[in-house]
């Protein structure tokens, strides 16, 4: 059975962790499978945005397969921990803006794969957060950083020490996910927002993306030249000249992503 499963339809991806009988708990092979795929949208030029999302309705992912885990070496899990670490950085760094579509369970690294992504929703009935520290380890894949740079340091600090559940809608508040959705409407509303983002400019969004994400990590002086080198990139595209064609025409644009 696929572990993961990849399907690509009008220059929108949707990912599917596909191990429900686990709750979508991540083992060794659906890591190496994630990454594959992962590498694989990285390299597609038709690949615009990206969504995803864990088979059935009651898990997102619960993180590791503790069944698993609980026969490995210590080397093995130092393993694992490096694998989905790199996989949920590889998720990060894509040049597409990236949605995960929470249904169900999102604990431990499977929480972490959606702080990894650029927006998160959630189904009304989803519960979710960091839960490790009451497994007596720590987030292992990113959670530690990704979650005080989304919310704050003190509110990550409460949610990571207490390993606090949080609903859907407390979620919401606390600013971990963008919207709690019915769950009947989940992929529906997560599809239209993503169709939002596919009716810009691609090479505009990916540039946008780029120089938010890399100014968000410097001074602001150092933000601003990132900023402009990214506007410089959109210059001497088709779709810059297209979009003016199509404003004097009062029409559409048909951006290429050239």
């Amino acid at each position: 059975m696929e572990t993961v499963k990849l399907e690509c339809n009008e220059h929108l991806a949707v990912v599917t962790l596909n191990r429900p009988e686990s709750l979508n708990a991540f083992n060794y092979d659906m890591l190496l499978e994630l990454s594959r795929t992962v590498d694989l949208l990285k390299s597609s030029p038709e690949v615009r945005v990206i969504i995803f999302k864990g088979a059935g309705e009651k898990s997102f992912s619960v993180g590791a397969d503790l069944k698993e885990r609980k026969t490995l070496t210590e080397h093995e899990v130092k393993r694992n921990v490096q694998i989905i670490g790199d996989v949920f950085l590889a998720i990060e760094t894509l040049s597409q803006p990236t949605i995960s579509a929470i249904s169900g369970y999102a604990f431990g690294g499977g929480m972490e794969l959606a702080l990894a992504c650029d927006f998160r929703f959630a189904a009304d009935h989803s519960i979710i957060g960091l839960t490790e520290t009451s497994l007596a380890i720590i987030p292992g894949a990113g959670g530690t950083q990704r979650l005080p740079r989304i919310i704050g340091e003190t509110r990550a600090l409460e949610l990571i020490l207490t390993a606090k559940k949080l609903t859907a809608f407390e979620a919401e508040t606390y600013g971990v996910i963008l919207k709690a959705i019915k769950k009947e409407c989940l992929m529906e509303e997560v599809q239209e927002f993503a169709f939002e983002i596919l009716k810009n400019g691609p090479i505009a969004v990916q540039q946008a993306k780029y120089s938010i994400k890399a100014g968000m990590n410097t001074d602001l002086l150092s933000g601003l030249e990132i900023e402009r080198r990214a506007y410089e990139n959109t210059i001497p595209t088709e779709d810059r000249i297209e979009a003016l064609q199509a404003f004097s025409e009062k029409r559409k644009p048909i951006f290429k992503g050239k």
